[in-house]
């Protein structure tokens, strides 16, 4: 097996000086010498199997040109999006991703963190959520370069891109009424997140305006089965006292159908259902599932650009960027049943 390529060869190979082919095949310098040049060295460099070396670079640098991603559970499906729209953008410009799991566990969180510290991370994009901040505040204590993705950070004055949570809960909310429900009850997810907080008091809010009879049920997760046994224990003690129910996300509401069924009533017919977040697949419920949308590819994609940003310097101070959602209608809303 022949020696690896260096960057010498590829310099020599393109008839550039070394420091050209050096600004050429990287991202955030190939704009310093004119196209024509850039496109000649990655050609050569290709022909040639060149591979930039990032420990090399990395020890030059004293970047790893790698970024962390925490995020609270890895089977909620909005989740993967999120990473894709990250990696969709970090990629292609030289940088690799690390994806950690906390199963919403804050010591899983900090025992996490620590390890992606050891791998000297460039910084983090963090999806949990908690309420209590201690954990975002100790990052930010510490130095740490990080963007809030889907959720905000209340301890540390991080940058955050967001869905329009609030608009989306009063999208559904609206939406119900305007079928003539006036019982609603909302599905929230568990109380240390800012996400359910947040969306609890949408809720709450656009019930209010709307004149509207509104209860709310903490689940102990956002997942089936934690809506599933909430709307259970509510159906138990109160078998016709709404209409219509505004999930707090779609695994909630999916869990609302099942506990609709083992109670022998339909959704629409009896109780209308929305969910959040348009989760894949949706579409394809019995019935399927009136939801809100939420760019969550979006989400991912913008936070890589300002965590990149922060990294090369060029992000001056803390942002948020709060992207639009949109309600999505289907079969498992209608016309609201008279109690």
């Amino acid at each position: 097996m022949g020696n690896r390529p260096t960057l010498v060869d590829v310099a020599k190979a393109a008839g550039v000086h070394l420091s050209t082919a050096s600004r050429a095949l990287n991202d955030s310098t190939s704009t310093q010498i004119s196209p024509e040049t850039v496109k000649k060295v990655q050609k050569v460099a290709k022909e040639l199997g060149y591979t930039i070396n990032t420990v090399a670079r990395g020890l030059r640098t004293k970047k790893t040109q790698t970024i962390g991603v925490i995020v609270p559970d890895l089977t909620n499906p909005i989740f993967p999006p999120i990473v894709r729209g990250i990696d969709s953008y970090l990629g292609p410009r030289g940088y690799s991703v690390l994806v950690v799991n906390t199963d919403n566990d804050a010591e899983s969180e900090r025992n996490h963190f620590n390890s992606l510290m050891r791998r000297q991370v460039d910084g983090l994009i963090i999806a949990t959520g908690h309420t209590d901040q201690s954990i975002i505040a100790d990052y930010h204590n510490q130095g740490i370069t990080a963007v809030m993705v889907n959720r905000e950070a209340t301890g540390a004055p991080y940058p955050a891109v967001i869905g329009d949570d609030a608009s989306g809960i009063s999208m559904g909310v609206e939406h119900l009424a305007s079928l003539g429900h006036k019982k609603l009850l909302h599905l929230t997810g568990p109380t240390e997140s800012s996400t359910s907080r947040i969306r609890s008091q949408a809720f709450t809010a656009a019930c209010k305006k709307l004149g509207l009879q509104a209860k709310i049920i903490k689940c102990s997760a956002y997942s089936i089965e934690a809506g599933q046994s909430a709307m259970d224990k509510f159906l138990d003690q109160n078998p016709k006292a709404i209409t219509g129910v505004v999930a707090g996300n779609d695994l909630l509401a999916l869990g609302v159908y099942h506990s609709l069924r083992s109670h022998g009533l339909k959704c629409p017919q009896d109780v209308s259902v929305v969910g959040f977040n348009n989760m894949p697949f949706a579409n394809d419920f019995q019935p399927p599932l009136t939801t809100v949308d939420a760019p969550h590819y979006e989400m991912g994609v913008q936070a890589a650009r300002i965590i990149l940003n922060q990294i090369e310097g060029d992000e001056s101070s803390p942002v948020k960027i709060m992207l639009p959602v949109s309600l999505i209608v289907r079969g498992s809303t209608a016309t609201a049943k008279k109690l």
